[in-house]
């Protein structure tokens, strides 16, 4: 499984392909922010961020616990196949060793289970592919939701007019507000500092 971080480069957004942000994409968003602007009186002062939405679901903490989660669970369903295709090639190589002293009807028979237990492995890999995919779609869908929802409670709290993310071809380092977004979602789940010792009584 890949998984690669994208980020600001250069004052510029370069987005890299990621199996977690490769399904997330907003379309129109420069016909959106620029109705937005019209739309604000001349003398308005507008306050406009940029958002890294590939960073910020790569780095946040819902996005490591959602990757650490599947690639968990692909590990484990690795192993399983794994262990199943041991298994087949056991049976194989006796069927080798043991054939010039097998009977043709043995060896038809030990020939026939082998087949099932190949084409059951092949129907087993192909179930897992659909459920563990059927899964990452589910739980990205919920973490996409989430994170906007974050972003809109931090635009508001900052009082910005305007965030805009995916469609960005230049921004400058300043108006990115994806480091503040994730050290906001970062600070919830830092552990407690440990609390200071008491000095010794005397």
């Amino acid at each position: 499984m890949r998984y690669t971080a994208t980020g600001m480069r250069g004052g510029s957004f370069s987005r890299g392909d990621s199996s977690v942000n490769s399904k997330v994409r907003f379309p129109m968003v420069a016909i959106a922010a620029a109705a937005a602007l019209l739309a604000m009186p001349a003398h308005a002062e507008l306050k406009v961020g940029v958002l890294d939405y590939g960073r910020l679901m790569d780095e946040s903490p819902q996005g490591k616990t959602l990757l650490e989660s599947l690639r968990n669970d692909a590990n484990t369903k690795q192993r399983e196949l794994q262990t199943a295709a041991q298994g087949l090639q056991g049976r194989k190589d006796k069927l080798t060793k043991d054939r010039a002293t097998m009977s043709a009807d043995q060896v038809s028979r030990a020939e026939k289970e082998i087949r099932d237990g190949e084409r059951d492995l092949a129907r087993r890999q192909s179930e897992i592919q659909d459920d563990f995919n059927a899964r990452r779609n589910e739980e990205m869908s919920k973490l996409q939701r989430t994170l906007i929802e974050e972003v809109r409670a931090y635009a508001k709290a900052q009082n910005f007019d305007l965030v805009v993310t995916d469609g960005v071809i230049y921004a400058t380092p300043a108006l990115d507000i994806t480091p503040g977004v994730l050290q906001v979602l970062q600070s919830r789940t830092a552990p407690p500092a440990a609390a200071a010792p008491k000095p010794a009584g005397r």
